[in-house]
């Protein structure tokens, strides 16, 4: 996946034709509540995913992959509705700006696979108007135990176990995985839970720690945690320590207003990659027409991220699988 390009233009087309014929751009998870129904679009359904692959193609010879995890329980459903207003927003910084040479983002969602009814879903790596289809597909159930945890951990044995990607095979060079929540993990990822929402091709034969599941995840991606100060755990310190020791310093992105997210993400990838500084940062801001208030809530949160660039080692000799 992974070919064409995104398209502002077309965008702005697919949101107002919705808007102007009374539509909601979640119309597949509306309708899926009404009904009763609750299950994964059949372009998210992770069962019998082998892999997700982002590849460099005649359109993107630098392919360098974007994962985006959602939490999608409780209050999470603004956030997701947010970064797909401000789809155009992510897509000048990573392209108006160079931060990142042909991205290909993959939008996928957890909730708690203990009690949800659609507790993983899974995109594909998309650099067209793809991805934005795929972002409205997702259920927002809304759901989650209440016990303060869900289900992040597949996230990241998704990025580990489950995505091939040429930045990493072929140049040595991380991609990103940007998990989006409130709340914190589960202490494994469960070998009952990937059979049944994966599948018996990727049955584990014990439940892998959460601790190894985040490592092998780091070998390949660049791992954030952000925490949007208006969801209802958004405020709870306990989630912060808990992303902190598991992620280590300035891994974990906490955000005044989840309207920030997406200039967060753009953000921290230019910073990361080298390509922009806190300085320029603020003045490619003030050039959008970001509001001082904005701009210093936003270099707030970014303050403490510690950045390492982005190549790693030489390519590896083969794919983990």
């Amino acid at each position: 996946m992974g070919s064409g390009s995104w398209s502002a233009t077309d965008y702005h087309a697919r949101v107002a034709a919705v808007a102007g014929g009374g539509g909601d751009a979640f119309a597949y998870s509306a309708d899926a509540h009404r009904s009763g129904h609750l299950r994964p679009h059949q372009t998210l359904d992770p069962h019998g995913l082998r892999l997700r692959e982002s590849r460099d193609n005649p359109d993107h010879p630098d392919s360098n992959a974007v994962i985006i995890g959602l939490d999608v329980t409780g209050s999470m459903g603004a956030v997701v509705r947010g970064i797909h207003a401000d789809l155009p927003r992510l897509h000048e910084l990573l392209l108006g700006h160079r931060y990142l040479p042909d991205p290909q983002i993959l939008f996928a969602a957890v909730g708690d696979a203990t009690c949800d009814r659609v507790p993983l879903q899974v995109g594909q790596f998309e650099s067209d108007n793809r991805m934005d289809q795929n972002l409205e597909n997702m259920v927002l159930e809304g759901g989650g135990g209440g016990q303060n945890t869900e289900s992040y951990e597949l996230t990241m044995y998704l990025a580990a176990r489950h995505t091939a990607t040429d930045c990493y095979e072929k140049r040595g060079r991380k991609g990103y995985l940007f998990m989006i929540g409130d709340e914190l993990a589960y202490p494994a990822v469960s070998r009952a839970e990937v059979r049944r929402l994966i599948g018996d091709h990727a049955a584990l034969e014990a439940d892998v720690p959460l601790e190894r599941i985040a490592a092998e995840a780091a070998e390949r991606y660049h791992l954030f945690f952000l925490i949007p100060g208006g969801a209802s755990g958004g405020r709870d310190p306990k989630v912060r320590a808990f992303w902190e020791r598991l992620l280590g310093p300035g891994r974990v992105i906490a955000i005044d207003s989840p309207e920030d997210t997406s200039e967060c993400i753009g953000l921290t990838i230019g910073l990361t990659e080298g390509v922009v500084d806190p300085t320029a940062a603020k003045a490619q801001m003030a050039g959008r027409g970001v509001v001082g208030r904005t701009i210093d809530r936003i270099t707030g949160a970014l303050a403490g991220l510690v950045t390492t660039g982005p190549t790693v080692k030489p390519p590896p000799g083969g794919r983990r699988l």
